[in-house]
């Protein structure tokens, strides 16, 4: 599916996006990963052999995906596709409700999750129109970007940047598009990764999952889940397609969920 497509996947040494790029190598594909965390790079490039190269850096850092794009086209020729996963909870610097969220929890949170896309995007849309090739990203956005959960799930600024990056996607993918660069977001609900260790180990929100995600007995997504939708949008099979968001998300948005 993926045979000669050259991929670079932001926030992608651990979870979701370590999936994803392994995935992506099973289908035949070559990825450069890009995490934080030395270590972490050090386990996935382990992990990936011979079809994959693991770097180290922010993806809020303006220099970072750049770099990796040309690590991409140097290891293995060209660059098809980029793969935005990086991001998180702002909870650490002071996201949540808005009465209590402080603002360097609101310029963190949306530094992290933002303007990290932003600068992922922006720089491969400039390699794709060097290349005059066209392209395609996936950027990853939330379900709490447009189906809040008052309860259990109470981040403003995370919300708030969940939903610009639905916005931000469409209109950038609007324009792109008569440069055959083609742009799409996936929107998972909750799934299981380390930023989701708070709610995992809560006995009252796993059962409030139950019925907010029913799907497959009701139960957290896992990070295989996201890999299919992740591998068409980076494959041929995507050529048509531009400006679309899809959930991932066990039925999170049709269904009530009980307290």
């Amino acid at each position: 599916m993926l045979t000669g497509k050259n991929i670079v996947v932001a926030g992608a040494t651990t979870g979701l996006g370590l999936s994803a790029a392994l995935a992506f190598i099973k289908q035949g594909a070559r990825v450069v990963v890009i995490g934080r965390n030395e270590e972490s790079a050090a386990e996935a490039s382990v992990l990936l052999n011979d079809n994959g190269k693991a770097v180290t850096g922010d993806a809020a850092n303006e220099k970072t995906v750049p770099h990796a794009i040309e690590v991409c086209i140097e290891a293995f020729g060209s660059f098809t596709g980029l793969y935005h996963v990086a991001g998180g909870s702002g909870r650490r610097f002071g996201d949540g409700p808005l009465h209590e969220l402080t603002l360097d929890g609101w310029d963190k949170t949306l530094q992290l999750n933002l303007t990290s896309l932003m600068l992922s995007n922006k720089a491969a849309v400039k390699q794709f129109m060097r290349q005059h090739t066209g392209g395609t990203i996936l950027n990853m956005s939330s379900v709490l970007g447009y189906s809040p959960s008052p309860e259990y799930f109470v981040t403003h600024a995370y919300s708030a940047a969940k939903a610009a990056i639905i916005g931000f996607t469409k209109s950038i993918a609007s324009y792109y598009a008569k440069h055959n660069i083609r742009i799409n977001t996936v929107a998972p609900a909750l799934v299981e990764t380390p930023m989701a260790k708070r709610a995992a180990g809560d006995e009252k929100i796993l059962a409030f999952i139950k019925t907010k995600q029913p799907l497959d007995g009701g139960r957290l997504g896992h990070a295989g889940d996201l890999d299919g939708i992740a591998c068409y949008f980076m494959s041929d099979d995507s050529k048509f397609t531009t400006g679309q968001l899809i959930a991932v998300d066990g039925g999170w948005g049709i269904s009530d969920g009980q307290h």
